[in-house]
């Protein structure tokens, strides 16, 4: 990590180009590249608002390294059995809630469609992303990213991540 934090407005588009990368790389199908957005120990989590709120530490999807992340799209794509289906994500800009010398802490509103083989398109998710940069060599990479989903409803298996 680097020693110096950017100035707000540099670090507002090095996020908002940081999100919409790593949304783009999902919707794109490019899941082997998705683990390249967080450091090596990193947090990913999928939650429930409710249950964040409520300070319950279980998520629907947990991983805190790297090689976790490598490992669910591995499976995803050789072992995991699931009906196809693609996502289009919907982000807000994202709020800079603090910013220093260890990282940024920011929150982004999401939302995501799926669209399954047949073509139907159904809201899928919505919530926010509660996430902790580091910036290394200039570029935001997730250190932890906390996925608090509006409802603790999800319809079908979780296969693709959020």
């Amino acid at each position: 990590m680097t020693n110096q934090t950017p100035d707000l407005q540099s670090l507002a588009f090095l996020l908002m180009r940081a999100q919409a990368d790593y949304a783009r790389c999902l919707d794109d199908d490019r899941l082997e590249e998705w683990p390249d957005f967080f450091v090596e120990d990193c947090l990913y989590k999928v939650t429930s608002a409710e249950n964040l709120r409520d300070g319950l530490e279980a998520g629907m999807v947990f991983a805190n390294t790297r090689a976790m992340l490598k490992d669910r799209i591995s499976a995803l794509r050789e072992a995991n059995i699931y009906e196809r289906q693609s996502y289009r994500h919907v982000l807000g800009a994202p709020s800079i809630l603090e910013a220093g010398p260890q990282g940024v802490r920011s929150e982004t509103s999401f939302l995501v469609a799926r669209i399954m083989r047949d073509g139907r398109t159904d809201v899928f998710a919505t919530g926010r992303y509660l996430d902790v940069y580091r910036i290394v060599n200039g570029a935001p990479l997730l250190a932890q990213r906390i996925v608090a989903c509006d409802s603790s409803r999800i319809d079908t298996l979780l296969a693709i991540p959020l």
